[in-house]
């Protein structure tokens, strides 16, 4: 499928293919009850459950499968993708910021919709991590929490974004409560910068996940945005909490540069 296709149909392109077999585990395959070939990961050696789980879930991914097809970095392209698919965001020759954007899946589907890939639209990329080069797009190793952050991306830029993207997750604790705050304490913190590099009538895109701690979140952003919803895009894992904060209308008409 093409970088600016639509996802709509991704499960209908081929069967799941069986990775590389572990050296450590048996991987066997059988129908499910849904008569679909579901794969097994049978541990073995030092091989944690946690790990276990986390292969079978890949093996038994169709994204996961149609990701490596299709040449996207990660499966959340198609999150991306089917989102913008519905709300129309990504036009050619607009300027896009991806914030966490690694390993760049993100950042590869809002390249080739506002035509950055050919030199019409605008990416900039920023993570902490080291992220291996994208046509298109201007990649940034910063930390976008610190005060002069949005500074320097303005620079980069050389004007204002008019979407700011956010797929990223903080890294969990297993303690529950403590997990949900440090979650949304990133998204509060994407949404400051959203605020401080959006042109008027942008948007703010962000992974958040289902809880009752994010009442403060929404009411800001309502402040700041003529529309805010919720999406759950249907490549998004079901059994997942996991869903997108989609803001639309950014209202600071008088900080354009």
């Amino acid at each position: 499928m093409p970088l600016g296709a639509s996802s709509r149909d991704v499960l209908q392109r081929g069967q799941l293919t069986q990775g590389k077999q572990d050296r450590q585990s048996k991987i066997a395959m059988a129908k499910d009850t849904t008569g679909r070939l579901h794969v097994t990961v049978k541990s073995g050696g030092k091989r944690k459950l946690s790990s276990k789980l986390w292969l079978e879930r890949q093996l038994n991914d169709p994204y996961v499968a149609q990701a490596k097809r299709d040449g996207f970095r990660s499966r959340a392209a198609y999150k991306l993708l089917e989102i913008d698919d519905k709300h129309h965001f990504l036009r050619q020759g607009i300027t896009v910021v991806d914030l966490g954007a690694a390993p760049g899946g993100w950042s590869q589907v809002a390249a080739k919709r506002t035509g950055a890939a050919d030199g019409k639209g605008k990416v900039v990329a920023i993570d902490l991590l080291e992220m291996p080069e994208i046509g298109g797009v201007s990649f940034a190793q910063l930390d976008f929490l610190k005060d002069d952050a949005p500074e320097k991306l303005l620079a980069m830029l050389g004007g204002r974004a008019d979407v700011v993207l956010s797929d990223m997750a903080a890294n969990t604790t297993g303690h529950r409560k403590t997990d949900q705050l440090r979650i949304l304490g990133l998204v509060e913190g994407a949404a400051a910068f959203a605020a401080d590099v959006l042109n008027p009538g942008g948007t703010f895109v962000a992974k958040v996940f289902q809880s009752g701690a994010d009442a403060d979140l929404l009411a800001q952003l309502k402040r700041d945005f003529a529309t805010v919803k919720h999406v759950k895009p249907a490549s998004s894992r079901q059994d997942s909490s996991e869903r997108y904060v989609l803001a639309i209308g950014f209202r600071g008409g008088s900080q354009k540069e």
